[in-house]
C-alpha cells in the first residue's frame, strides 16, 4: 500500500513532464488507452457506490485525469503538427468515425462535443452547484437534530460526533464537486478550440510544406484532428457522466445497478402497458409487428416473471411472519413485553389527529421535543420518550395523559375554537362556551375565530388547541416529574456528572449513599418543583452530611439550604418582595409538639380538627393577597416545614412552604399575614 501511495505522485510528475517533452507516437497510443480505461473505470466505481462518500476522492481524481487529458491533447497536437502521424489509436478513430468523408466526421465530432458541452457538463455542473448549496443550508438542522436526539438519549456521544464528522464530510465534498464541475466545463470548451487548432494549424503547415493537394491535406489534418478529439471527448464524456451519477445518488442499500433494476421493475403493470403499446404500434402503424413483436413478447414476459416471483416472496414472508408471530406469542419474552408500561401516554380521540400528523400540519411532535428540552433546563431531568396513540374509546376531541398507565389528566379540545381566558374583569361582549384552564385550572371560555380579534383588544390571554395541549403536557410533567425520577434514571444522571467530578461521585456513592437513597432525596425535591440541574451542589451537600445522618428527608433539608438563592429565583417575581404567611410561635409550637417518631421515620399526627383550621386558615389568607395581584408563600421553621409540606400537598398542592434558612438573605420580605390556630 505504501508503494502504490507513491503512484499518483509519481502519475502527477509524469504528466507535468508530457506538457513539455515530446512523447513518441508508441507511448501515446499506450497512454490514450490508458486514459479510455481510466475514464471507464470511474464511470462504473461511481455506479457501484452506495452513498456519495464511499467515492470521495473523485474531486481530486477528476481535476488528474482532466489535466491527464490535457496532457494528450498537447502531445497528440505537437505529433499531429510536426509529422502528420499522431500513433495507430487516433489513426484509427479517426478513419473509422469518418470512414472516407472528412465533413462527415467532422460533423459527427461537433454532435458529440455539442452533447458533452451542453447536456452532460452544464447539467452535472448545475446538479453539483445545488447539491452543494442544500447541503449547506441543511447543516444546521442537522446540527440541531442530532443535539436533540443526543440530549433525549436516543444515541451516544460517540454516534454524535460520528454523525457530525459525516455532515461536515459531506459538506466538503458537494463544495469541492461545485468546483470540480468547472474543471469539466473547461475540458470541454480545450477539447474544441484544440481539434479546431489541428485542422487550421494542421491544413496550414500542410500547404506550405507542400504536403500534397487542398484535398488531401485537409482531408489528412481533418482525419487526425477528429481522431485526437473523439479519443479525448469519449473519456471526458464518461467522467462527465460520472460527476452527474455521484452528485445526483442519494443514500441506498445497494449499487446504482441494484437499485435502479429493482426500481424500474417494481411494478408489473407497466410493463404490461407497455407491452400493449408495443403490440398495438406494430399492429396499426407502417412500423410493422416483426419489429415491435420481439420487444412486446420480451417486456410481457419480463413482467409474467416478475410478479410470479413477487407473489412467492409475498409468500414466503406471510410464512415467516406467521412463524415469528406464533413463535412470540408462545414465548415467555412476550408476556414481559405486554405488561411494559409507558413511562408517559398521550391519547387522544380522532378529532385531534390533525394536530399530531405532520402531513396535515400538525406541529404538535416538534412541540413536545421542545418541552423536554425545556424541562431539562427547568428541572434537571431528562424526559422519558413520550408515546402517542390515537384511542376510539375517547371523543373525538377528547384526550388523556397517563403515567405508568395510570390516568392524570383528561381534557376536551374544541377545534376551530381559542381558549379565551379574562385578565380579572370579564368583558360582557365576548362570549363562548364556559370551561377551566386545564393546566391550572382557571376559569377560560372557548371562543370563535370572530371572537378571538375583541378578546384580543380587552387583554384576554387567548390561546389556540395546540399550544394549549403543549401547555397542559408541560404542566403534568413537572407536577409528576418525581415520579418519573427511578434508580435507573439516577444512575445516568450521576454517571454523567462523574466524567466531570469522577472524586464527588467516588466519595459519595457506593461508600456513603447507595443509588436509591440519592434518588430518593432528588425525588423529594422534584416533587416541589425545585430543580436537580444544580446536581453537582446537590451530591456535595449529601457527601457532607450524610455522615451524619441517612435520613432522605432530612438530607432533603440540608440540600434545599444550600439551594437557597435558587429556590428564591424561583418564587420571586422581579424586584418585589416575597410575599410570606408565617405561622405563630404557638402554632409551630402546637405542631412541633404532634411529632412522632417511629421506625418509619418522624410522622406528624395533628388532631384533624386543628389540621383544617390550619388549612382553611392558610387559604384565606392566600385568597385574600391573591385579590391584592399577590403571591404568597408559607413560611415555617425548619425543623417542621417538610411535615407542613406533607400536610397541604393534597388540597393546596401549588402552594410554596419554605423554611427561613432557604430564602436568600439578600431578598426583601414582607408580611402577608400570620396564621394563629
Amino acid at each position: 500500500m505504501k508503494r502504490l501511495s507513491l503512484f499518483p505522485v509519481v502519475a502527477v510528475i509524469f504528466i507535468v513532464a508530457m506538457l513539455v517533452i515530446p512523447v513518441p507516437p508508441t507511448l501515446l497510443d499506450f497512454l490514450l488507452i490508458i486514459n479510455l480505461a481510466t475514464s471507464l473505470t470511474v464511470i462504473l466505481v461511481s455506479m457501484s457506490t452506495k452513498e456519495p462518500l464511499d467515492f470521495s476522492v473523485f474531486p481530486a481524481l477528476l481535476l488528474i485525469t482532466t489535466l491527464f487529458r490535457l496532457a494528450l491533447n498537447v502531445s497528440s497536437t505537437r505529433l499531429i503538427l510536426t509529422n502528420g502521424y499522431a500513433g495507430q489509436v487516433i489513426e484509427t478513430f479517426g478513419s473509422f468515425v469518418i470512414g472516407g468523408n472528412a465533413v462527415v466526421g467532422f460533423v459527427v465530432y461537433l454532435i458529440l462535443a455539442i452533447i458533452q458541452f451542453i447536456v452532460i457538463t452544464r447539467g452535472a455542473e448545475r446538479v453539483a452547484e445545488v447539491a452543494a448549496r442544500f447541503t449547506l443550508d441543511a447543516m444546521p438542522g442537522k446540527q440541531i437534530s442530532i443535539d436533540a436526539d443526543l440530549n433525549s438519549g436516543l444515541i451516544t456521544e460517540q454516534e454524535a460526533r460520528e454523525r457530525r464528522k459525516n455532515i461536515e464530510l459531506e459538506a466538503d465534498f458537494y463544495g469541492a464537486m461545485d468546483g470540480a464541475s468547472k474543471f469539466v466545463k473547461g475540458d470541454a470548451v480545450a477539447s474544441l478550440l484544440i481539434v479546431a487548432v489541428n485542422i487550421i494549424g494542421g491544413f496550414i503547415i500542410g500547404m506550405v510544406e507542400g504536403g500534397g493537394s487542398v484535398s488531401t491535406v485537409l482531408k489528412t489534418y481533418t482525419q487526425l484532428s477528429v481522431g485526437d478529439g473523439l479519443v479525448s471527448q469519449i473519456p471526458a464524456l464518461l467522467l462527465s457522466t460520472a460527476t452527474g451519477l455521484i452528485v445526483t445518488r442519494s443514500a441506498s442499500s445497494g449499487d446504482f445497478g441494484t437499485e435502479i433494476m429493482n426500481q424500474l421493475l417494481f411494478s408489473p403493470r407497466s410493463l404490461y402497458i407497455v407491452a400493449a403499446v408495443m403490440l398495438v404500434l406494430g399492429l396499426f402503424s407502417p412500423i410493422g409487428i416483426l419489429i415491435t413483436g420481439p420487444i412486446a413478447v420480451v417486456i410481457f414476459v419480463a413482467a409474467r416473471r416478475i410478479t410470479a416471483q413477487q407473489t412467492k416472496s409475498e409468500e414466503q414472508l406471510r410464512i415467516q411472519e406467521d412463524a415469528e408471530r406464533a413463535k412470540t406469542t408462545k414465548s415467555p419474552e412476550s408476556m414481559y413485553s405486554i405488561i411494559q408500561l409507558e413511562a408517559i401516554e398521550f391519547e387522544f380521540g380522532y378529532g385531534l389527529f390533525p394536530f399530531v400528523d405532520a402531513a396535515q400540519g400538525g406541529d404538535l411532535l416538534e412541540r413536545v421535543s421542545l418541552i423536554r428540552r425545556q424541562i431539562a433546563l427547568d428541572l434537571g431531568i431528562v424526559v422519558p420518550m413520550i408515546r402517542f396513540r390515537d384511542n376510539i374509546q375517547l371523543r373525538a376531541n377528547e384526550y388523556v395523559m397517563r403515567i405508568k398507565g395510570s390516568e392524570v389528566a383528561r381534557y376536551e379540545i374544541y377545534p376551530g375554537h381559542y381558549l379565551a381566558m379574562s385578565p380579572g374583569i370579564a368583558d360582557p361582549e365576548v362570549v363562548g362556551i364556559p370551561t377551566k384552564e386545564p393546566a391550572f385550572g382557571l376559569p377560560a371560555e372557548w371562543i370563535n375565530e370572530s371572537m378571538r380579534e375583541r378578546a384580543m383588544l380587552v387583554n384576554y390571554t387567548v390561546v389556540d388547541p395546540p399550544s394549549l395541549i403543549a401547555t397542559h403536557l408541560t404542566e403534568v410533567i413537572k407536577r409528576h416529574a418525581h415520579e418519573l425520577l427511578g434508580r435507573q434514571e439516577t444512575k445516568q444522571l450521576i454517571d454523567a456528572i462523574k466524567e466531570r467530578q469522577p472524586v464527588l461521585v467516588e466519595e459519595l456513592i457506593p461508600q456513603t449513599l447507595t443509588i436509591g437513597e440519592v434518588q430518593r432525596v432528588l425525588s423529594n425535591l422534584l416533587l416541589e418543583r425545585v430543580s436537580i440541574r444544580d446536581l453537582s451542589t446537590v451530591l456535595e451537600t449529601l457527601a457532607d452530611y450524610a455522615k451524619i445522618t441517612k435520613d432522605p428527608d432530612q438530607l432533603t433539608e440540608y440540600v434545599r439550604q444550600r439551594l437557597s438563592r435558587q429556590i428564591t429565583a424561583l418564587i420571586r417575581t422581579g424586584d418585589q418582595p416575597i410575599t410570606a404567611i408565617t405561622l405563630s410561635q404557638a402554632t409551630e409550637k402546637r405542631i412541633q409538639e404532634h411529632l412522632s417518631h417511629s421506625e418509619q421515620g418522624v410522622q406528624l399526627a395533628l388532631d384533624p380538627r386543628i389540621a383544617q383550621q390550619l388549612m382553611k386558615s392558610v387559604n384565606d389568607h392566600i385568597t385574600r393577597l391573591a385579590s391584592l395581584g399577590k403571591s404568597a408563600v408559607l413560611l415555617v421553621s425548619p425543623g417542621i416545614r417538610a411535615h407542613v409540606h406533607r400536610l397541604f400537598i393534597r388540597s393546596m398542592p401549588d402552594l410554596y412552604v419554605l423554611s427561613y434558612s432557604e430564602i436568600d438573605p439578600d431578598a426583601p420580605i414582607e408580611s402577608g399575614g400570620v396564621v394563629n390556630v
